[in-house]
């Protein structure tokens, strides 16, 4: 699919989901947090493969990282690490920090492959962590599991 028409559908996306949790019709609301463009908006379609999961912002930097996830309160982020202004290490510290943000399950999305890497992101406070590229159902899968141990 062109850009163009991805753009569109996460302008679409901006505004927050305001389906009641709990109903048959609940959507599972995510933050997208990367600041490559490109690479965003290949999440986005990605996760518009499923109905229940929409991208409600989608974000370049650490700073508005932390506000919208303060602001909208999403029910999943997806974080990479080499972000602008403060990375993700630092964004993911700080939401894990706030007692508003921190039952919010974050996902690292990143190109950092190596073991460190990964100890460094649940050191951070990340719920999981996959490497770019990302494959769509390892990553459903683990939306589905952080979002099922969340509700329990």
């Amino acid at each position: 699919m062109h850009c163009r028409h991805l753009a569109a559908r996460i302008a679409q996306e901006q505004n927050p989901i305001t389906e009641a949790s709990g109903s048959p019709f609940a959507v599972t609301r995510i933050l997208s947090v990367d600041d490559f463009e490109p690479y965003r908006l290949f999440v986005v379609s990605l996760l518009h493969e499923r109905s229940d999961l929409k991208v409600i912002c989608g974000v370049s930097n650490g700073l508005e990282a932390v506000q919208k996830a303060q602001e909208l309160k999403p029910d999943l982020i997806l974080m990479d690490i080499s972000l602008p202004l403060m990375n993700g290490w630092e964004v993911t510290r700080l939401l894990k920090n706030n007692e508003s943000t921190r039952h919010i399950p974050i996902i690292v999305l990143t190109a950092h492959a190596l073991v460190t890497d990964r100890e460094r992101a649940f050191e951070a406070g990340c719920d999981d962590y996959d490497t770019k590229p990302v494959e769509f159902g390892r990553l459903s899968e683990k939306i589905d599991n952080l979002l099922t141990v969340r509700k329990s």
